[in-house]
Formats: structure tokens, C-alpha cells, sequence
């Protein structure tokens, strides 16, 4: 019989208001062989959390990470040193995954070792503000996934007996796209599903991009091209080309992003970066 668990790893850092809405979306899931990872990152006792929102099940797994505010890429690290299942998925506490994410993910890794999604960019009330990589299901080399999948990366279901990797903590941001080059270096690409499957809720306090936020973001962009540039990871000329220029760009973004959103206040990142990355893709006859 063939094993198709999945660890969904949920970092947990004063996520009381949500984590509820994120483990119901998994509890509604079509593919019912999954377990959840809950990591505290703040002392929390999730387990009682969610049991007053009447959310029990013997498939919740609860652990911690010794520490309060280390951060997702430590926390995820923890569940990920834990797991046994052959497949895990990423899932941030204020998300939600739509009911077919994991039983199309499962589906597709049996022939690729990744699976990405496109995004339902909402904000905090579950309202949509746009989409992110729609069209039709296709395996995406590295060096134009980031042409497609030019939000976050927190959505994607890998098979760990393939291809492997864990978040590197010294980087304050992008550690999601990071996590991917690792994984890439086993993998010829990600098998990306075109019809949205993960609602990605950008908070608030997230979608202000103070100072410190665009700077975070720099900073780590910077060092992925860097390493990118250095050679850090066993990528192929292509990938590595396409990493590179999606990095520049989104640099250039980054710096002109505040001056951006203070002329139309509200402006999404996505919708700032996209043209670039639309005249890179014209220039370059990308599809």
C-alpha cells in the first residue's frame, strides 16, 4: 500500500485569532491522510487553544520550539527534524489552503518531486486583493518559476524521499525561496498548479512595508544573489540566470517600493513588481 501522508508544519507565534482558520481549512481537506505539525514559538499551549474552538483530532501533533519569537525558519526546522511522512507542506498560521490543495499536490508527486500552487492574495477579513501565478497546471524550471510564482513560496508540497532541505535561520526574510534553491538541487523543477489552492492572508501589519520590512527584505535578497552568484548551490546555468535576474529585479523594486506605495497608498508588492518582471519576460521571450 502506497504512503501518502502529509506533515502540514504550522509555525505558531501569537497566532490565537487565526490558527483556527488554518487547521479548519486542513481539517476540510479531500485527502484525509494527513497530520498537522503545530510549533509554538511562544510558549503557547495550541493544543488548549484550539480544543476552545472545538478543534480536536488525533491527527494534531503539538511541539515547541523551546523558545519564544526564533522565528519560522527554526520553527519549521523543528517539525521538519520530526516528521516521517513521505511528504510535507508548508502552511503559515494565518493562511488557508483550499479543499483540493493536498489531494492534487499528491497526485502530481508521484511524478515530480515538488508541487507550487498559485495564490489567493487576501487580506485579513478573507478578502481577495488579487491572484498570483494562474494558468494552466505546468512543470516550471527554476530559473522561471519566479516569473510566475512572484509572491511568497510558502505553499509548496514536496516529497522529502526525493529531494530535501531545511530554512536557513540567518536569513530574516525569503527563507521560502531559499528553502526552494536547496530543494531544487534535486529537483529539474516544481510542477505548478495554475488554479489558485492556497489562500496567502496578508495581514495589516504586513501590508504597511515599513522601513524595517523593505530593509529585512533587501538584506536577504542581496545574499541569496550573492550566493546565487558564489555558486552556493548545484543549479544549472539556466537556473541559476533566472534566479539572478528575478533577484535584481526584485531589488530594484524593493528600493523603490516605499516612494511607490507612499504615491498610491495600499499599492501590493505584486502589483508594483510584476510589470518589471513583465518587460524582463517580454525582453527575454519568456512565456
Amino acid at each position: 500500500m502506497s504512503d501518502n501522508r502529509v506533515a502540514v508544519i504550522i509555525p505558531a507565534f501569537r497566532a490565537e485569532a487565526l490558527i483556527g482558520q488554518a487547521v479548519r481549512s486542513v481539517l476540510a481537506q479531500t485527502h484525509a491522510d494527513w497530520e498537522i505539525w503545530i510549533i509554538a514559538d511562544d510558549g503557547q499551549d495550541y493544543e488548549t487553544v484550539l480544543a476552545g474552538q472545538g478543534l480536536r483530532d488525533g491527527r494534531f501533533r503539538f511541539v515547541g520550539s523551546d523558545r519564544t519569537g526564533s522565528g519560522a525558519s527554526l520553527a519549521r526546522n523543528v517539525a521538519l527534524d520530526r516528521i516521517d511522512t513521505p511528504f510535507a507542506a508548508i502552511l503559515d498560521a494565518d493562511d488557508r489552503i483550499k479543499p483540493e490543495k493536498l489531494a492534487r499536490a499528491v497526485a502530481h508527486l508521484a511524478d515530480h518531486p515538488i508541487v507550487s500552487v498559485a495564490l489567493d492574495v487576501m487580506n485579513d477579513s478573507y478578502q481577495r486583493l488579487r491572484l498570483v501565478g494562474t494558468g494552466p497546471d505546468r512543470l516550471l524550471a527554476p530559473g522561471e518559476y519566479k516569473f510566475t510564482s512572484l509572491s511568497m513560496d510558502s505553499m509548496i508540497v514536496w516529497d522529502r524521499r526525493r529531494t530535501d532541505a531545511r530554512y536557513d535561520p540567518t536569513l530574516s526574510n525569503m527563507t521560502d525561496l531559499e528553502l526552494l534553491m536547496q530543494l531544487w538541487e534535486k529537483s529539474p523543477g516544481t510542477f505548478h498548479l495554475g488554479t489558485p489552492q492556497h489562500d496567502y492572508v496578508k495581514l495589516t501589519t504586513s501590508m504597511s512595508n515599513g522601513e524595517g520590512v523593505t530593509a529585512g527584505m533587501i538584506r536577504s535578497k542581496q545574499a541569496m544573489l550573492d550566493r546565487l552568484q558564489q555558486g552556493r548551490y548545484a543549479l544549472d546555468g539556466k537556473a541559476i540566470e533566472g534566479l539572478v535576474a528575478f533577484l535584481g529585479i526584485s531589488l530594484v523594486a524593493e528600493a523603490a517600493y516605499p516612494s511607490a506605495l507612499q504615491a498610491k497608498p495600499g499599492l501590493l508588492f505584486e502589483d508594483h513588481l510584476e510589470p518589471m518582471l513583465r518587460v524582463h519576460k517580454a525582453k527575454h521571450g519568456l512565456g
